[in-house]
């Protein structure tokens, strides 16, 4: 048996294609699987789970129907869905893990995140990232109307954008020493994390002992992207809809 990865889908409106290849993916592969982890950013924005928006109740409908056929799935936020909680939990049978958890994996301890913590490089990012996940604000911005959400996701979205074009690549990329330092401190040597699209499976020598960092692809409207881990080895996987 193997257990699946994915991460960074970015899923939004404008772009059903991936959408339609998530809920397949749950249909179809998802259903063999020990266990489905989901490292963040399933969404592109996330404004709060009482938002019953098209998108929404389409996944949540599919991640209940992959639970209830007995496949556990795990979800840990990333920089986009940080607002999704416990609604979201109850209505799709997912269970929400902290930031950063080890868990046993075919005997190995393996560490995930969902990656941006990482990139110590990128300073604006981290002095946002340290607000949005301050409990204050975001209880402040879930007691908002819907429609104000809605607006300020829309500006967040286009700040972000434009910033990202601003900086140089390997500011945004992971910081080596933080990787080590990180698995270090866990004691570990895997490491699982999506979050900057550039998906890859790493190893090297950690202090004398063979490590591994998978590194989880992005999802386009056509192709998505999975980590399938079993005894045999970690693999990187191509997902196309059925029939695609």
């Amino acid at each position: 048996m193997t257990t699946r990865f994915i991460a960074d889908l970015h899923l939004e409106p404008a772009h059903p294609g991936r959408t339609a290849l998530l809920v397949d993916f749950l249909h179809r592969q998802a259903r063999s699987a020990d266990a489905l982890y989901i490292l963040g950013d399933l969404f592109d924005t996330w404004i709060g789970d009482d938002d019953e928006a098209e998108l929404g109740l389409t996944v949540v409908a599919a991640l209940q129907t992959l639970t209830e056929s007995g496949v556990p799935v795990f979800f840990l936020h990333g920089n986009r869905d940080f607002l999704l909680g416990e609604c979201f939990a109850a209505a799709t049978g997912v269970q929400l893990l902290s930031e950063s958890v080890v868990i046993d994996l075919a005997g190995e301890r393996v560490l995930l995140l969902h990656g941006d913590t990482l990139c110590i490089d990128d300073a604006d990012y981290q002095a946002f990232r340290a607000q949005a996940r301050n409990p204050a604000w975001q209880a402040h911005m879930l007691a908002l109307p819907l429609a104000q959400r809605r607006a300020l996701a829309g500006q967040l979205r286009e700040t972000s954008r434009q910033a990202t074009e601003q900086k140089a690549a390997k500011i945004m990329e992971v910081n080596p020493d933080e990787v080590e330092r990180v698995m270090r401190h866990r004691g570990v040597y895997r490491l699982i994390h999506g979050h900057t699209h550039r998906p890859a499976i790493h190893a090297w020598l950690l202090d004398g002992q063979p490590a591994r960092r998978a590194v989880l692809g992005d999802w386009r409207d056509e192709q998505g992207s999975v980590l399938c881990c079993a005894e045999s080895g970690w693999r990187l996987e191509p997902i196309a809809r059925s029939g695609g």
